[in-house]
C-alpha cells in the first residue's frame, strides 16, 4: 500500500475594525495565510498547519502549528471541520488533512495584533489571493461552519472582545455572515437566549459626541448550542 501523510490545517479568521489603528486595513472578515516560498505552488498563500508527528493526536498538531503563527492565547475558539481526502489534492505522497476552524476576537482599540511572521497576513474573506492546492476549499468550508454556528450558538463570543457596544456586535455578526444584521433585533434574540448581560459601563464618547454607548458581554465564554432550529437571515 502506497505511503500516507496525515497534516492539519487552521483556517483562522477574525474581524478587522479598518482604519485607526489599523490604517489601510479594509474592515470586514479576515483569514489568516501565509505565502510559501517553495514548490510546489511557489508564491501562493496557505493555511497555517502542517505534518502530523507520531507523538500527537491532530487536536495537539494543529494548536503546536498554528502557535508558529499567532499567538495561541488570543485565539478564542479551535474546532475540527472535516476530513479532506481527495487522492491528488497535493503533489507525491499521498496527504489526508484534517481542517480546522479557528477564531480570534476582533481588536478593538487600543489593543494590540496578535503577533504574526513575515510571511504571515491577514486576508479579506471576500477577497482571497491565489491559495495552495485545496486550501480555498477548506477555508470556505470553515467559514460555512462559522456562518451555520452564529445562528443556533453562542460562538461569537468567539469573535468578540471582553465587553462590547451593540454596534460592534452587529459588526462582528454582520461581517460573518456577509449580510446586514438588525442590531435592535439581535440585541433582543441574544438578551431572550440569556447569551449577552450589561457590564454597568459605557464606551469612551466618540470624536463627534454624544449620549455614550452601553457595554455588554457574552454571559459565557465557552462554546455552547443555545437554539438548534434558529437561523439569522438578511433582512
Amino acid at each position: 500500500m502506497a505511503d500516507t501523510s496525515l497534516e492539519v490545517l487552521a483556517a483562522v479568521f477574525t474581524v478587522r475594525p479598518g482604519g485607526t489603528p489599523h490604517t489601510g486595513t479594509p474592515p470586514g472578515l479576515h483569514v489568516l495565510l501565509w505565502q510559501r516560498a517553495q514548490e510546489p505552488d511557489l508564491g501562493r498563500w496557505a493555511l497555517p498547519g502542517g505534518i502530523v508527528l507520531p507523538s500527537e493526536d491532530v487536536d495537539a498538531s494543529a494548536s503546536r502549528q498554528l502557535a508558529e503563527k499567532v499567538d495561541l492565547t488570543r485565539v478564542s475558539h479551535l474546532e475540527q471541520i472535516g476530513v479532506f481526502s481527495a487522492p491528488d489534492r497535493v503533489p507525491g505522497v499521498r496527504t489526508v488533512a484534517t481542517g480546522f476552524l479557528g477564531l480570534v476576537p476582533l481588536i478593538t482599540q487600543g489593543d494590540h495584533d496578535p503577533q504574526i511572521p513575515a510571511d504571515t497576513a491577514w486576508h479579506p474573506v471576500d477577497r482571497l489571493p491565489e491559495m495552495a492546492f485545496d486550501h480555498r476549499v477548506i477555508t470556505e468550508r470553515a467559514h460555512q461552519r462559522l456562518q451555520a454556528k452564529l445562528s443556533y450558538t453562542n460562538l461569537a463570543f468567539a469573535l468578540a472582545p471582553a465587553s462590547f457596544t451593540v454596534a460592534e456586535l452587529r459588526r462582528i455578526y454582520t461581517c460573518a455572515l456577509g449580510h446586514d444584521v438588525d442590531p435592535t433585533n439581535l440585541q433582543r434574540i441574544l438578551t431572550r437566549r440569556g447569551m449577552l448581560e450589561a457590564t454597568g459601563t459605557t464606551a469612551p464618547p466618540g470624536p463627534s459626541g454624544g449620549r455614550p454607548a452601553a457595554m455588554y458581554r457574552f454571559t459565557l465564554r465557552e462554546y455552547r448550542v443555545t437554539d438548534p432550529f434558529a437561523a439569522f437571515r438578511p433582512r
